[in-house]
């Protein structure tokens, strides 16, 4: 039985695609392992959100080559697919439409020694993929209902990684949870490549929302990012009616002047932006908002950053995740001007202690709270979870409440977490 390493970049819709294809890799008598010098097959599934992702993907193929130099390469994902580079040092190249062909293409390379490389035309995929989950590893259940985006926002690669939007059968993902939540989870992420545009024949994400909360016995439902411009007012009353809705949302603002947005060709703009905000806060006051943050981008002068940190301290998110610009060819934003890389280097740093200092306040404002917490790990004499509106705490006990929710009360904050205790 042949070993084989899986090796993951980027986002939770990867890990997702990843831990289907070790599914499929098992049901077809191969063994799945750590990497390590014991496996007789890498398989590197690819990043390309930035330069850097890209980067890591490239080295990944080196650092197995070191573990063992024997071992078949394979390289599948979003830097196959927008690099098209077919003289990777691999003995099978796949893109993103082509993932499910694993099994056939390892066949081929382990019977005849040649390389074989699989690269569909991604912005001619019509089909959502048939790649399933019915295992997780971990405490809570991600569950990839969507691929693809007809956004181009102007700095962004990914529309050319996934190719347009294909979502997943309602009547699937619905069957999908049902037997998460009868494999004894509490917890289901809808995660997507663009999740908010979710569409089967009608069916909506809000739609969709709505059939979960009816049709399973899920205890807790989060969405894993979300388009400002896509909570719908169904969704609203939704998260106004239920509490299984996670008291979170991810919201990527991206950047926070009406100037830069528009040259990002981002649907909204800030004015839309803090009303939908001021809306969902009436609903949830104590909900957790994060975000996701550019710097540095084309024409980002120093009063734009400025007015665009403003901003983020006038939304008051729970968490900003910064990024600093990179700069993807075939892009619209390749072309413009470019901002310096140490004033990208500058800008990132400062904004991180702002998204530092907002997650303390965010976090700090809710002790006291009695909060239900999911427990993900042990470490120690601690459980380690998430509450529903995602502050990260830790529990002394010596129970085993892994996977399942319990109340806690929130006591005090150390070092960057809540140290909470049990009701």
């Amino acid at each position: 039985m042949l070993k084989v390493g899986f090796i993951t970049l980027g986002c939770k819709v990867n890990i997702y695609e990843s831990n289907a294809l070790e599914e499929l890799l098992t049901k077809n008598n191969y063994q799945i392992i750590e990497p390590s010098p014991l496996c007789d097959v890498f398989i590197i599934n690819t990043c390309s959100v930035t330069n850097t992702a890209d980067q890591k993907s490239r080295q990944m193929i080196s650092k197995c080559k070191k573990m063992n130099d024997n071992a078949f390469i394979v390289v599948m994902g979003c830097y196959v697919q927008t690099s098209h580079n077919t003289n990777l040092d691999a003995d099978i190249i796949i893109g993103n439409g082509n993932k499910d062909e694993i099994v056939d293409l390892l066949k081929k390379t382990l019977a005849t020694k040649q390389k074989q490389i699989a690269i569909k035309d991604i912005m001619q995929m019509k089909e959502y993929d048939n790649l399933l989950v019915s295992a997780y590893d971990h405490a809570r259940a991600f569950v990839k209902i969507e691929d693809g985006c007809n956004q181009f926002c102007s700095y962004c690669i990914i529309p050319y990684a996934r190719g347009p939007i294909r979502s997943k059968k309602a009547d699937i993902v619905i069957d999908e949870i049902k037997q998460i939540v009868s494999n004894g989870f509490n917890e289901v992420v809808l995660s997507g490549i663009h999740t908010g545009k979710y569409n089967d024949n009608g069916v909506k994400l809000s739609d969709l929302i709505e059939r979960i909360l009816n049709e399973t016995n899920l205890k807790r439902l989060r969405l894993s990012s979300i388009e400002i411009n896509e909570i719908d007012d169904k969704l609203m009353a939704l998260l106004k009616e239920n509490s299984v809705l996670a008291n979170h949302f991810h919201l990527p603002l991206q950047q926070g002047t009406d100037t830069i947005l528009k040259l990002m060709n981002r649907p909204y703009d800030t004015k839309y932006f803090k009303d939908k905000v001021n809306r969902i806060r009436e609903i949830r006051p104590n909900i957790c908002l994060t975000t996701d943050v550019i710097v540095g981008f084309p024409y980002e002068t120093d009063e734009l950053y400025e007015a665009s940190k403003q901003f983020i301290k006038e939304i008051n998110f729970s968490y900003i995740h910064v990024f600093p610009y990179s700069k993807r060819t075939n892009t619209k934003a390749s072309l413009m001007p470019q901002v310096n890389g140490l004033i990208k280097k500058i800008r990132s740093k400062d904004l991180n202690q702002l998204a530092n200092e907002l997650k303390k306040n965010y976090y700090i404002n809710n002790l006291n709270n009695i909060e239900e917490v999911l427990f993900e790990k042990r470490d120690g004499e601690y459980l380690y979870g998430h509450t529903s509106n995602f502050i990260e705490v830790k529990v002394k006990t010596k129970e085993d409440y892994i996977k399942q929710i319990k109340k806690v009360k929130l006591d005090s904050y150390v070092d960057d977490i809540i140290l909470a205790s049990l009701i």
